[in-house]
């Protein structure tokens, strides 16, 4: 049976690339109906930050891709590390090295002068056994150390990459387990990776200098080797690498912004994988009936923000209006437009809310409206507090030359908004809506023009040159809110000094 593992350090939030190493493990997995292990490595305690397991769990929990297995913690199978590194020790395939700090520091320092690549230089591989017993009797401190053979290559096959082959002499004797008795990543790895049956190590290819230590471990215990595959990485346009101190690269980050999970998952599966059509939407399903390691390219995948943001746009046109209201609803609390309220009065399990700015008490119907304006426009659910802004105001601020209609003269302008004004007025409140709103003004847009007459009613409206057509902003807005925006913006076009500037910038 095909096991995969994911194995992320707790040293922060999930990158986005670290997201796409669990995707392709999972869709591997679930192609050949295997199971997807959760392992967290947290024997680096110096990298080690509270609470960033947790947030790496609770990521991928929101993405509703289950893992099968685990969590597992490697702080907690201290043990079992000990046990094996000492096993090395036994069978001739490490050794205790007793250098200090300051000796190891010295032979850096060394190297670097010398232009040499810092390696350990092996002087306590060649310690006599009595040297040795003498200095674990008395207590001193040590490391175990993988003895490698310097004169030899170590080869091995990687699904993308192919055959690789590293000289030995460029690979240190890497520590395997530490002054304090815990493992370094190279042994946990291997032992974890072995005990739990994994078939099949997918991870990014920043680990590649790695295999070679891994194979000489596999090799002392006589342990299968699992089958490597290292996944291409992820660049940023310029061909950088895609880099946390860029910040707002990760899951969290994402999701954040209002990056629908969906959407993300469809986005970083084409991320370095072929799937061999031009199709570009796929179901989760779909994702896992198509995989195929052997499709999964070798040069880095350049992660464009563009393409995301369409997908995204995609996803949030295709979802349920209920749900996408829903899941706008908390970027308008955070965004201080709108806050919660409890109608204790009528005790209704209706919720209610108020804007923050206007004291007005609207419903979950009202806001259902203004977002159905915005779901084919919107990218993300952030914008949507941008978006909508002139619901949840009574103050629009805008430049008063926006509402010139190409060559319009300003006192053209203000006569239509009054014969506007007077057409809506007679429209009753009860019957204040967008078709009845189109037919009260189909003829003086025939008499003035289309454009000479909405034009002015969307910027008086909304504040914007683009906004969703005036009559429906006007639907939601009610008419007294409408009435009083007419007049004000012809208010503006008498008090403000406007020439009849043409330039197009400006309309």
């Amino acid at each position: 049976m095909v096991k995969v593992r994911f194995a992320p350090s707790p040293t922060g939030y999930l990158h986005i690339g670290g997201l796409r190493t669990y995707l392709y493990n999972w869709l591997f997995a679930k192609k050949y109906k295997g199971k997807v292990v959760l392992r967290i490595e947290d024997t680096d305690r110096d990298r080690y930050i509270h609470g960033a397991a947790e947030n790496i769990m609770s990521a991928l929990k929101r993405i509703d891709l289950p893992w099968d297995e685990g969590p597992y913690f490697q702080s907690q199978r201290i043990g079992n590390y000990q046990n094996f590194a000492h096993k090395l020790i036994d069978n001739g395939n490490a050794y205790y090295c007793f250098c200090t700090s300051q000796r190891l520091e010295t032979i850096r320092q060394e190297q670097r002068k010398n232009k040499l690549p810092p390696m350990y230089d092996g002087l306590c591989k060649v310690l006599p056994d009595k040297v040795v017993d003498k200095k674990l009797k008395s207590g001193s401190s040590y490391v175990i150390r993988l003895k490698v053979p310097a004169e030899e290559t170590v080869s091995f096959d990687d699904e993308i990459h192919g055959t690789i082959t590293v000289d030995l002499k460029t690979v240190d004797d890497q520590v395997l387990l530490k002054s304090d008795g815990w493992p370094t990543y190279h042994l946990a790895n291997v032992v974890d990776d072995h005990l739990m049956g994994i078939t099949h190590v997918i991870r990014g290819e920043e680990w590649l200098p790695s295999v070679p230590k891994h194979i000489l471990i596999y090799r002392a215990f006589s342990w299968h080797i699992p089958t490597l595959v290292h996944l291409p990485l992820l660049l940023n346009r310029n061909k950088s690498k895609l880099s946390k101190r860029q910040g707002d690269i990760a899951l969290e980050d994402f999701l954040g912004k209002g990056y629908l999970p969906h959407a993300l998952i469809n986005f970083l599966a084409l991320l370095g994988w072929n799937p061999d059509t031009d199709k570009e939407v796929f179901t989760v399903t779909e994702l896992v009936e198509k995989f195929s390691l052997s499709q999964v390219q070798k040069t880095s995948a350049i992660f464009n923000r563009e393409k995301l943001d369409w997908l995204n746009g995609y996803y949030i046109r295709q979802m349920n209006l209920q749900r996408l209201t829903r899941l706008c609803i908390p970027y308008l609390i955070e965004g201080g437009r709108i806050r919660y309220i409890q109608n204790r009065k009528y005790k209704s399990k209706i919720k209610k809310f108020k804007i923050q700015k206007t004291g007005e008490i609207v419903n979950f119907r009202w806001l259902k409206k203004i977002v159905a304006l915005e779901q084919e426009r919107m990218k993300r659910l952030d914008q949507i507090g941008e978006l909508t802004d002139f619901f949840f105001t009574d103050t629009l601020e805008y430049d008063p030359h926006i509402l010139i209609w190409k060559k319009t003269t300003v006192d053209q302008v203000k006569n239509n908004l009054i014969q506007i004004h007077k057409i809506l007025k007679r429209i009753s409140r009860w019957r204040f809506h967008a078709k009845k709103i189109i037919s009260a003004l189909h003829q003086l847009a025939n008499r003035q023009g289309t454009g000479e007459i909405f034009w002015p009613l969307r910027v008086a409206l909304s504040g914007r040159k683009a906004s969703p057509p005036p009559e429906e902003i006007a639907e939601i807005l009610g008419k007294k809110k409408v009435l009083q925006r007419i007049d004000k913006a012809i208010e503006m076009l008498e008090n403000k000094r406007i020439t009849n500037n043409h330039d197009t910038s400006l309309k």
